[in-house]
């Protein structure tokens, strides 16, 4: 089911965490209300591990991951690349990327099988991304904007994206992805959807300012908690459609 939570004041746990099917990375220092949020879901299946990366918190946008690897930027320490290793499952690749775009997180966003990536990422990146993440690569613009990882999160079932995505380019994308699409808000009508709400398949969590009717159609596109109504239904509900983005226009 999706859960609300908050670090430090902040509805941004996208920023503050990341969530695959394998594992979820929380940023240190946080207080234990947000920690036991996420334990609560995810500690009888996979490893909550908490962790810093080049000595900052912002965890969820310099990394990007699945089930099979983690990449992270080449800010992070030594000794942050060696306790990441420990405290992974073992069948979990781990890279270091020497990259430009080092916000990661902010300009690639994946599930186990595919990505979509920044159009300028760098070529070797790519095939790293490839190689670690064994996903197939598209570049790819959300609502016209390159930070892919920031407007939009996905899972293998399926995916947000900024509420301005056209219905062609949403069309596209699932198609590119094959999974459904619906655009959508988080945190009471923020776009920023990555910074805002971090998922897998079984389990998502939004930030605290999210309302009740994000919070239901986090729950639907992501197929949580027996939802059963169809993405497209959601899509063709135009009261539900219109409350999510009445705060944009």
């Amino acid at each position: 089911m999706a859960v609300r939570a908050a670090f430090e004041n902040s509805s941004e746990v996208g920023v503050y965490a990341k969530l695959t099917n394998a594992y979820a990375l929380v940023a240190i220092g946080g207080s234990e209300n947000f920690y036991s949020v996420f334990e609560a879901e995810l500690a009888d299946h996979i490893p909550v591990i908490h962790a810093s990366i080049g000595g900052t918190r912002i965890i969820g946008r310099v990394s990007v991951g699945n089930r099979k690897g983690l990449l992270v930027p080449t800010i992070t320490t030594d000794q942050e690349l060696q306790h990441l290793r420990n405290a992974l499952p073992d069948s979990v690749k781990i890279q270091r990327v020497e990259e430009r775009l080092s916000a990661l997180g902010n300009c690639i966003a994946c599930n186990d099988y595919v990505a979509l990536v920044h159009t300028d990422l760098d070529r070797q990146t790519e095939e790293i991304l490839q190689d670690t993440l064994d996903v197939e690569v598209f570049r790819a613009t959300i609502a016209g904007n390159v930070l892919v990882g920031s407007y939009c999160a996905i899972t293998n079932l399926g995916g947000l994206v900024h509420a301005r995505t056209s219905v062609e380019d949403m069309e596209e994308l699932s198609q590119l992805l094959q999974i459904p699409l619906t655009a959508g808000t988080i945190n009471r009508g923020s776009d920023v959807i990555g910074a805002g709400v971090v998922a897998n398949d079984w389990a998502a969590f939004c930030g605290m300012d999210t309302t009740a009717t994000e919070l239901g159609v986090v729950e639907r596109i992501f197929k949580l908690s027996g939802a059963t109504q169809e993405p497209s239904k959601v899509m063709g509900d135009l009261t539900l459609r219109s409350s999510l983005i009445d705060t944009l226009t």
